[in-house]
């Protein structure tokens, strides 16, 4: 079965098309390019460049945030709208499970997105034959996500976040991994939804929503 996965929920998104536990193609889209204007057509264009059709799609698999709050709502419209167009299944997984899938740690990791505003989101998965959550997805302090790791010589940190939080983590004797470890990408969303579907499935495609986390600044805005 073909299946498409997709995440924009960091500036940096991606694309990827797999079959039967291959990946077929995958594609990196700029910082200016994570707008639906420029998503469809790449989707479209990687699709044609493995000789298959759009409606040969079986499954979208998306990543469904926390992140960019206009970047998750671009691919959960996207996701959808091809689900709609093609009956394919809908599969979606947090972004921050994605970071966790691509670390290609085994153990228990932290996966952690800047949150902005002196939060971070994160999440704690254990990762290896299985994989399963242990906390979170949550928007708070990182000096509280830090305290949720405990003992920290059993965690490694797959993070986008700011150098000083990441040497944070080093000295409290968290296991860091590379900058490049803390991006989501679609190829780690092929992953999970063929290690762990039933974790993914969405039962009811036309009322499922992202997960935002926390409201976004114009919500909070219009609770005052």
């Amino acid at each position: 079965m073909l299946t498409l996965g997709l995440d924009t929920s960091t500036p940096t998104g991606s694309i990827a098309l797999g079959l039967e536990g291959r990946v077929l193609a995958e594609s990196r889209l700029s910082v200016r390019a994570v707008h639906s204007e420029s998503v469809l057509p790449e989707i479209d264009r990687l699709v044609e460049s493995t000789g298959c059709n759009p409606a040969d799609i079986g499954r979208v698999v998306v990543g469904s945030g926390p992140g960019s709050f206009t970047g998750v709502r671009i691919a959960a419209a996207l996701a959808k709208g091809i689900r709609a167009a093609t009956g394919a299944e809908l599969f979606a997984f947090s972004s921050l499970a994605a970071i966790a899938a691509g670390s290609k740690t085994h153990g228990r990791v932290c996966a952690a997105i800047d949150a902005r505003r002196g939060q971070v989101y994160a999440a704690g998965y254990s990762v290896g034959a299985g994989f399963s959550q242990e906390f979170g997805p949550v928007a708070e302090p990182f000096d509280e996500v830090l305290a949720r790791l405990e003992p920290p010589e059993e965690w490694t940190l797959a993070a986008a976040i700011p150098q000083p939080l990441r040497q944070q983590a080093d000295r409290v004797g968290v296991n860091v991994l590379p900058p490049a470890a803390g991006e989501p990408t679609a190829t780690s969303l092929l992953d999970l939804v063929g290690l762990v579907p039933e974790l993914g499935f969405v039962e009811h495609p036309e009322a499922w929503e992202p997960g935002y986390v926390r409201a976004s600044s114009a919500e909070r805005e219009l609770a005052r």
